[in-house]
């Protein structure tokens, strides 16, 4: 399992954030998506190895702007991914 930390640039309110999400769950096979738009960034969660150009066909459609893509080994724990 893989976890992506999205840097994006753009999300100022709740719908900002629905907005993201939605555009990362239709595109992409995620296992879980969640948009923080005070930390600005979104954390995905998927089997998928994605690179920062995956994100960007994804979100550049979108108006908002990705601007890091980190990538780390997710890990199981009891209640969920992290």
């Amino acid at each position: 399992m893989n976890k992506y930390v999205l840097k994006i640039l753009g999300m100022r309110c709740g719908m900002c954030e629905l907005h993201v999400e939605e555009a990362i769950l239709k595109n992409i096979k995620v296992k879980k998506v969640k948009a923080n738009r005070y930390k600005k960034e979104v954390v995905v969660f998927t089997e998928l190895n994605l690179d920062q150009e995956d994100f960007h066909k994804v979100l550049d459609p979108t108006g908002y702007q990705l601007m890091t893509c980190e990538r780390m080994a997710a890990v199981k724990h009891w209640y969920g991914w992290r």
